[in-house]
């Protein structure tokens, strides 16, 4: 009986949330909120300035106070037009996720949200927020212009972070009412893992057979063409081949560059759980980068060759941020 009653509740639920709420899952591209998007409610001061309208018509009956009368209509009247003010100033905006940059565990990403204004009238005091006990992001719209909110999500753990569902509302302009709609844009954030403090060496360099060629420092010998990645020096691109239509290569020399340095995940002690290895892992990664070292790394089922610069400190953080054991 009592799992009867949590599937009927939970079938409730959802029909409430699709047919009214018009909750769908993450929806891609811009966002327009059309009508039957946007919810409105008196806030407290809006059912405080109701019960003191009734206040005051109760006085005006009873001491057949014109005046009162007048008094009472007028702010009847006044109640009814911030009821339509406060719809249109959230009505036809449309939302378009921006691009996230990527965070640490910890730390917090900050979702950017581009507002649209397409009509007459600017809209004021914007709002946007995910938990009602965190500060809202706010802004103004001119007419026929943009804006952008920001909303800052915790990023507890790796991988791919989703903001959920968001709430966009506004109160403007008396703060009698509340309107909001629900705001639910498919876009992610990587979560790069926590990298452990510093302290832990970088490991020694893997020795490279003599005979063969090898993408490290090496200056001596032209070693041959491999594809361009990018992160690789101006220098050793061969513009030539280039020009001959043959795409972008990289020239690989061969010579006093006789180690490599790996990041290996199999060299780290097996005491190390999974999240441990991954932060020792990303701390590695900065290190070697902020050296400026040529690093590759190797995961379970997936290996980064040897290169530098930020490109392959990106690949080798998302690597780490997306690993799945």
């Amino acid at each position: 009986m009592l799992a009867a009653i949590r599937s009927w509740r939970s079938q409730l639920r959802a029909i409430i949330d699709t047919q009214l709420f018009q909750l769908r899952g993450p929806e891609r591209g811009t966002l327009e909120l059309v009508q039957r998007r946007i919810f409105i409610l008196p806030t407290g001061y809006g059912l405080l300035f109701v019960l003191t309208l009734l206040l005051m018509l109760t006085g005006a009956i009873n001491y057949t106070l014109a005046l009162g009368f007048v008094l009472t209509f007028l702010l009847t009247a006044l109640g009814v037009l911030s009821i339509l003010h406060t719809f249109r100033n959230l009505a036809q905006l449309r939302l378009t996720a921006g691009k996230v940059e990527p965070v640490f565990a910890g730390g917090s990403a900050h979702f950017t949200f581009r507002v649209d204004n397409p009509g007459g009238l600017d809209r004021y005091a914007i709002g946007m927020v995910r938990d009602k006990r965190a500060l809202p992001a706010w802004c103004d719209v001119a007419a026929r212009a943009s804006s952008t909110l920001q909303v800052a999500i915790p990023a507890e753990r790796r991988g791919r972070l989703r903001p959920g569902r968001l709430t966009a509302f506004t109160r403007y302009p008396l703060g009698l009412c509340h309107a909001w709609s629900y705001v639910d844009l498919d876009v992610t954030c990587i979560v790069y893992p926590h990298p452990e403090p510093a302290g832990a060496p970088l490991p020694p360099p893997t020795p490279v057979r003599g005979d063969g060629a090898n993408a490290g420092d090496g200056r001596d010998d032209f070693a041959g063409l491999r594809a361009y990645h990018p992160g690789d020096s101006p220098r050793h691109v061969a513009w030539k081949a280039a020009a001959r239509g043959q795409g972008l290569l990289t020239k690989v020399f061969a010579g006093n560059a006789n180690a490599e340095l790996w990041l290996n995940w199999d060299d780290l002690p097996p005491a190390l759980g999974i999240e441990a290895r991954l932060s020792r892992l990303a701390r590695w990664v900065l290190d070697a980068d902020t050296a400026g070292l040529a690093y590759g790394l190797r995961l379970p089922r997936r290996t980064l060759d040897p290169l530098s610069g930020r490109a392959q400190r990106e690949r080798a953080l998302e690597a780490l941020a997306l690993f799945e054991p």
